[in-house]
């Protein structure tokens, strides 16, 4: 028996295998959810990277949008790149839907093309931060009840509200299992 709740990782599209892996690793029981059934079956949700209007063409075609919503909502809820983007309640650079459930507005592809993607440090809890950037949204603003927990440079890149974390790198490409590790610890004191 895991020591963690049932976590689901969106797998719709996008590197979620790599994100069930880094949880499994923590000692999490992962459930990989492509439909709203297998939504309400766990207790904490990831949505990964992938294009998040790709994403949100696959969820309006499962009608799994507003379940998706709802959950965000009143559960653990943890977002990477363009799962940060669905997270926000508002997304520029094209404008388009999301779940609006974390008070922020990202700017899509804000650090570049696909080329142009990189590996940075930052720091979290003052320690070093190796970040995987691909195609990452940018946090350019955010509510007060916003909590900017890992940054690069002077950009928020991890930020939580309430029971919501998004990440707008990729932690799952990177050794430091710190991100996961915060996620399933929120995940746990919702018990």
């Amino acid at each position: 028996m895991s020591k963690y709740p049932k976590v689901g990782v969106l797998a719709l599209q996008g590197d979620f295998d790599a994100h069930r892996k880094c949880l499994e690793q923590l000692g999490a029981e992962v459930v990989l959810v492509r439909n709203a059934e297998q939504l309400a079956a766990v207790d904490a949700l990831v949505i990964p990277g992938g294009e998040s209007t790709t994403f949100l063409k696959f969820l309006e075609q499962r009608s799994f949008f507003d379940h998706l919503k709802d959950f965000a909502r009143t559960r653990p809820t943890f977002g990477t790149c363009a799962g940060a983007i669905l997270l926000a309640k508002e997304v520029v650079g094209p404008e388009q839907s999301s779940l609006g459930a974390l008070d922020m507005r990202v700017r899509r592809n804000a650090y570049g093309r696909q080329i142009e993607s990189s590996i940075r440090e930052g720091s979290l809890d003052g320690s070093r931060l190796e970040m995987v950037f691909i195609r990452a949204p940018k946090i350019e603003a955010h509510g007060e009840t916003v909590q900017v927990l890992a940054q690069e440079g002077n950009d928020p890149v991890l930020v939580r509200q309430g029971n919501v974390l998004a990440a707008t790198f990729h932690p799952e490409l990177s050794a430091d299992n710190r991100v996961h590790e915060l996620f399933l610890k929120m995940a746990r004191q919702r018990e």
